[in-house]
């Protein structure tokens, strides 16, 4: 969900006829017509290379892109944020040529305006040959942080790290010489106040097994007793530990990461991880060293993330046609919807939709608050998550669900979503066509 699409629109023309039914149709509009695009940044870097390549520091210039997947997130809600390294400043530092699938790259992206701090991203092990002092490759490193104020919330590239697993274990670290970094994107978060604010930083963002990462809390409950933990996926391992807070709910504390599968590190208040006083999780990669033995190969390979999708079988819906004096209902069905959620991770979605009113001869209109539906959402076999339709009811101008499906563990899948339409015509209301826009919104 090039750059992400953070909502996708689509228009769908309603007639009553005849009230006839309306001619013409109102084209769908693309979602890409509604994201504010995020934009290319260069800023000066300060690298320095693994001593044994026996080079000083290396002083140049990243170009740099920050990506999400929702530019309108509501407050609570959680943004998954891509930090792009299209140019890195630096480059392979030695004279020998690196293999396919050796380097780890991982990095922070700054938060400033109405809400701060740092977000931690990883990228896969995944890069293409490089020749002996030849460029770095472009990488893309992923992380997430919930949207805790609403406003403004820009996105600046921060300090990189290029980890490399060949031979031995070598680190190039990248800095902002003069941070932040440009702004490359922003968010603008709605909804209430305040929820839960919550948030942890990790010093590191990898590791060897067994390493301790130091973990900062802050916004806790004060004097709270505080469990630290790996997450595998959605699922905690058995590295675990606790800290207490102190009179201001912040903490310092350091847990030994054994796990090779942990993906993330939690922190949060009470017996089990809950959403209202957790926070997390912060990305973090426990790197293999174990080595291989005589004469094997280690094969690895990915799992790449895609997008929340949406598309539908028709822009033009036909409605059945009323009579004038007796009015009463005119009735259709929605043309199919198709949503494809192929994201990966804890993350639901949610389908609404929103009617103007219908326009018909000399000015007449027929309020959106006369139209209804009765949602139906199917889930294609094998899906993680299940789809669930939205309530019978008044679509209005304000809007309804169609359909939605929940966070989760592991949520994902394909999904088909209609729903049987009708206007409720008032029984004098002037005869001709009529039309009005449902406009629908996958978020």
């Amino acid at each position: 969900m090039g750059s992400p699409t953070r909502r996708r629109r689509w228009a769908a023309l309603l007639g009553v006829a005849a009230l006839a039914v309306a001619g013409g149709g109102t084209l769908a509009t693309p979602a890409s017509a509604l994201a504010t695009a995020s934009q290319q940044v260069d800023f000066a870097t300060h690298c320095i290379p693994p001593p044994i390549a026996g080079i000083p520091p290396i002083d140049g210039t990243t170009t740099a892109e920050i990506t999400v997947d929702n530019a309108t997130p509501k407050v609570g809600d959680t943004v998954t944020v891509t930090y792009t390294v299209v140019k890195p400043a630096a480059s392979n530092p030695v004279d020998l040529a690196l293999p396919a699938d050796i380097m780890t790259p991982t990095g922070k992206v700054a938060l400033t305006g109405a809400q701060t701090g740092d977000v931690t991203v990883t990228g896969p092990k995944k890069n293409p040959p490089v020749p002996g002092k030849g460029a770095f490759p472009s990488f893309s490193m992923t992380g997430t942080f919930t949207v805790t104020k609403a406003g403004a919330i820009n996105l600046s590239p921060g300090d990189y790290n290029i980890h490399t697993s060949y031979i031995m274990e070598l680190d190039t670290p990248c800095t902002v010489t003069n941070p932040p970094a440009p702004v490359s994107e922003t968010v603008t978060a709605t909804g209430g106040g305040e929820t839960n604010l919550r948030a942890i930083s990790l010093d590191a963002a990898s590791g060897k097994p067994g390493a301790f990462v130091e973990v900062r809390g802050s916004k806790f409950t004060a004097g709270a007793t505080v469990t630290l933990a790996g997450r595998a996926g959605a699922t905690e391992t058995a590295d675990r530990t606790t800290v207490t807070a102190d009179a201001q709910g912040s903490f310092t504390g350091s847990l030994g990461v054994n796990d090779k599968a942990t993906t993330g590190v939690v922190a949060y208040e009470g017996a089990a991880w809950s959403d209202e006083k957790g926070a997390g999780p912060a990305a973090y990669v426990v790197i293999d060293d174990t080595p291989l033995p005589e004469n094997s190969q280690k094969l690895t390979t990915s799992v790449q993330a895609g997008t929340l999708s949406m598309s539908q079988a028709g822009d033009t819906v036909a409605m059945a046609p009323v009579d004038f004096g007796k009015g009463g209902f005119s009735r259709g069905s929605l043309n199919t919807v198709t949503v494809k959620d192929f994201r990966g991770g804890p993350a639901g979605w949610s389908l609404t939709g929103k009617v103007t009113d219908f326009k018909g001869p000399g000015g007449a209109t027929i309020a959106a608050s006369k139209l209804g539906w009765t949602p139906v959402c199917t889930t294609k076999e094998g899906s993680p998550s299940t789809c669930v339709a939205g309530s019978p009811g008044t679509v209005g101008s304000a809007g309804a669900t169609l359909a939605s499906a929940p966070n989760g563990a592991i949520t994902g899948g394909e999904f088909t979503v209609d729903a049987r339409v009708s206007l409720n015509v008032p029984a004098f209301t002037a005869p001709g066509a009529y039309s009005g826009v449902l406009t629908l919104t996958l978020s």
